[in-house]
């Protein structure tokens, strides 16, 4: 699953399963392994507003069930907006496992590339720790 428009479709597609009651903004996201491996993840929301979690954690997390440590491309689409891009809190997660891209989808409904240090420069990770690696 290379193409740009196949992986933004696959993320429009999987958006429609999203459990977002409150809000009714339905996202999902298809996290791409370094061999290839996709996963598929949506936002899951919550009475209790700190429970729920986005499209972007619920991939990645998937990605680490699975056992990978490095996703190539996390893409991202909305059905109830366009020129989605993740929040501060999945750039921190995705981070953690050296994405190298970020494909959404633009305001003209075209796919954007964006690579992942421009959108969270100077970031926070595992070498900041005292004994990081």
């Amino acid at each position: 699953m290379t193409d740009d428009q196949e992986l933004l479709e696959t993320a429009r597609q999987v958006a429609a399963n999203a459990y977002a009651p409150y809000s009714e903004f339905r996202v999902g996201a298809v996290a791409v392994a370094s061999d290839g491996r996709a996963f598929i993840g949506v936002n899951v929301e919550n009475a209790a507003y700190g429970s729920t979690v986005c499209a972007e954690v619920t991939a990645v997390t998937a990605a680490a069930t699975a056992g990978v440590r490095k996703l190539d491309l996390v893409a991202v689409a909305a059905l109830d907006g366009d020129d989605v891009y993740p929040c501060g809190n999945c750039r921190q997660l995705m981070n953690e496992f050296d994405v190298d891209e970020v494909l959404v989808e633009g305001p003209d409904g075209g796919p954007v590339r964006s690579p992942f240090e421009s959108l969270l420069p100077q970031s926070f990770g595992s070498e900041k720790l005292a004994g990081g690696t």
